[in-house]
């Protein structure tokens, strides 16, 4: 397919959404409660990945970039990811510690936006996920420094090699310094849900003086 046919395909395809609505009243008291019952539907409708979203963060000079990362934990109302903290989003963390997260499950025709601060998470609480990790994983972890660049795909595979060759007779793979969990404190989360002729249901929650305040938004 040329150029000119990717731009006529995304310009002329049309397609409407189902008529499933979502209201003010029929959503639970807190956004937890609410993500969990449409988890439990996009796993019930065996959506790939549904704990996959797209992690937004910015340096301090607030160049944006994203990418998608999966969610691991929820923690004291906190939502938990890991990665390596020498990567290019552990280093805008550093730098700017608020960003957002996307869950899109088109399947179901909804959407999740949440925005809030981030921080790392408890040595103990990274220390306790990596060591339930595959051993693989955990070299993978090792051999990687993410986000930076690499001469050749021979580099990595040498390095994998090498530490294969450590930890052969023990799957007691230490969690490296440079890598762990960090947590979403939320702000915000926002439900979206597909209506008919673009008519879409957006109902956000918003924290304020520690409650959640529930409202509705334009499509």
């Amino acid at each position: 397919m040329s150029l000119e046919e990717v731009k006529s395909y995304i310009n002329s395809i049309r397609r409407d959404f189902a008529d499933r609505p979502l209201s003010e009243d029929a959503v639970k008291d807190n956004p937890f409660d609410q993500y969990a019952v449409w988890f439990e539907e996009a796993v019930g409708s065996q959506i790939l990945d549904p704990y996959a979203m797209c992690l937004a963060t910015a340096n301090k000079a607030g160049q944006p970039s994203s990418r998608i990362v999966y969610m691991r934990d929820i923690i004291d109302e906190k939502f938990v990811f890991y990665t390596n903290y020498n990567s290019q989003k552990g280093l805008e963390l550093a730098e700017n510690p608020y960003a957002s997260l996307t869950l899109f499950w088109g399947e179901l025709e909804r959407q999740i936006r949440i925005e809030g601060k981030v921080t790392k998470v408890t040595p103990e609480i990274s220390d306790a996920y990596f060591s339930a990790r595959p051993k693989e994983s955990k070299i993978g972890a090792w051999a990687s420094h993410q986000s930076h660049l690499l001469k050749s795909r021979e580099e990595l595979e040498q390095k994998v090699k090498e530490l294969q060759e450590k930890y052969k007779d023990t799957d007691d793979v230490p969690r490296p310094e440079f890598w762990g969990g960090y947590q979403l404190e939320p702000s915000k989360v926002e439900f979206w849900q597909g209506r008919p002729s673009r008519l879409h249901d957006r109902i956000v929650y918003t924290k304020k003086n520690n409650q959640w305040q529930i409202n509705r938004l334009f499509p």
